[in-house]
């Protein structure tokens, strides 16, 4: 979720129900010596908490100086350690799911982590795969050394690393490392309404779900969550105008918050916009369109007439 869940978008899920947020992954390294240039990712604001702030990287030692600066620079009410990240240019520094296959180096950065913020009362947690790959599955046993390094929860995807996010979650991993454990766990894959929000719970004995990609597309789901454990029915999607009232805001209030100018931050948005669209009729047209955009006028004129499309072909039926 790199450059997904900012501030902005995590004050959005916030406001549509979600409870726990974690911030992007930064790498302790950029913390250690170039802070100005990666404090940013760390930022939040109360209304945000509870919330975690990650971190990755292959040092422990570093790792928990790393963390002890974002403890006194935010106090955030966990650290979390990313032992989950399957891009290769994370991979490739030895962080992220790379450590899933050399475990003694994992404890080393869970330890480190824990002994580095031990003083400061702030809990740690981590996020992981399932395995490397199909052959070396070995969740449980990594769940059993983060629980003795002192980690205090773990979230499990329910994909090894060279599965990247394709094929299935495979939530009987995730059930088993639930059941090894007396630390709490979080189940994270596949989960994209409250439905399986509520199958997930059923069906395993984690602790909570962590939802991610699908709020990429959907943020609502947080709020659709909500009500179905409350009521036991799916609510109405969002509407195609909350949609473009949605996107409206998430433009204006990152523009507001940048310092690029309101042509860069709408650039950067683009594929924000694309990724709203896809479940919305005549999705495809409205990604050609959000291609190009340089300006929230452009937006507002987009979804003035794709609406007006809309009501014209239901005025024919």
């Amino acid at each position: 979720m790199a450059g997904v869940t900012d501030m902005v978008f995590r004050s959005l899920c916030k406001e549509l129900g979600a409870d726990v947020m974690v911030t992007e992954f930064v790498s302790s390294e950029g913390i250690l010596q170039r802070d100005d240039r990666t404090r940013h990712y760390t930022e939040f604001d109360e209304p945000q908490r509870p919330l975690g702030v990650q971190l990755f990287g292959a040092d422990g030692v570093r790792m928990g100086e790393a963390a002890r600066k974002i403890i006194d620079w935010k106090q955030p009410d966990f650290i979390d350690i990313n032992f989950g990240c399957p891009v290769n240019k994370v991979v490739a520094k030895n962080g992220g799911s790379s450590l899933l296959k050399n475990c003694p180096v994992l404890a080393e950065v869970a330890r480190g982590v824990v002994e580095g913020v031990s003083s400061t009362g702030v809990p740690v947690t981590a996020k992981m795969r399932t395995g490397w790959d199909a052959q070396s599955i070995n969740a449980v046993e990594v769940a059993h050394i983060l629980e003795d390094c002192g980690i205090q929860a773990i979230a499990v995807h329910g994909r090894t690393r060279a599965q990247g996010y394709s094929g299935v979650a495979d939530w009987e991993v995730i059930a088993q490392v639930a059941e090894a454990v007396k630390i709490p766990v979080i189940g994270n894959g596949d989960v994209a309404c409250g439905a399986d929000v509520e199958v997930r719970r059923a069906q395993t004995p984690v602790n909570g779900i962590m939802i991610g990609r699908a709020a990429m597309t959907n943020p609502w789901v947080f709020q659709e969550a909500r009500h179905f454990l409350e009521h036991g029915v799916q609510p109405p999607p969002a509407s195609i105008e909350d949609r473009f009232t949605f996107m409206r805001r998430h433009c204006q209030m990152s523009i507001a918050r940048s310092t690029r100018g309101e042509f860069e931050v709408m650039r950067a948005m683009r594929s924000r916009l694309m990724h709203y669209t896809k479940s919305i009729p005549g999705g495809k047209h409205l990604r050609n369109s959000f291609a190009h955009i340089t300006s929230v006028m452009e937006l507002d004129d987009i979804a003035a007439q794709h609406l007006a499309a809309r009501d014209f072909r239901a005025e024919q039926v």
